[in-house]
């Protein structure tokens, strides 16, 4: 599950990722200068008695520590571009060629439809056009 909120009018710009599993939460906050990546150990457990209380009972909220991996703050268009001048330099592919960006088309245009089908699944399949 997703909720992606993109506003080009916003008075403050945001760039953060949140990515929540059952035992721990990553925010990537691309604002921030040095802890870009936090780490939290933040959970929830269900235990499986089965009394009449069961809410209170049931669920166990955990608050663990944070921590933030040391990362290379090497900004990320610049190692794009170093790749794709290296891939010039040596005759090969890159990494991120035209099949990469047309494929990152087909998913917003995926992503769009089902937008406009309020959320309905769109599959990507094999989206060619042929000019």
């Amino acid at each position: 599950m997703a909720h992606i909120n993109v506003n080009w009018l916003a008075p403050v710009k945001v760039r953060r990722t949140l990515i929540g599993g059952s035992r721990q939460m990553i925010v990537y906050d691309d604002m921030e200068i040095t802890e870009k990546v936090k780490v939290y150990d933040r959970g929830v457990t269900i235990n499986a008695g089965h009394t009449e209380h069961a809410y209170q009972e049931r669920v166990g909220y955990r608050m663990g520590d944070m921590w933030a991996p040391n990362l290379d703050i090497t900004e990320a268009l610049r190692v794009e571009g170093q790749e794709f001048i290296e891939a010039i330099e040596k005759g090969r592919r890159p990494v991120t060629d035209g099949e990469a960006g047309l494929q990152v088309v087909r998913i917003l245009e995926a992503a769009t439809e089902s937008m406009k089908a309020r959320g309905k699944l769109v599959e990507l399949g094999d989206r060619r056009t042929h000019a």
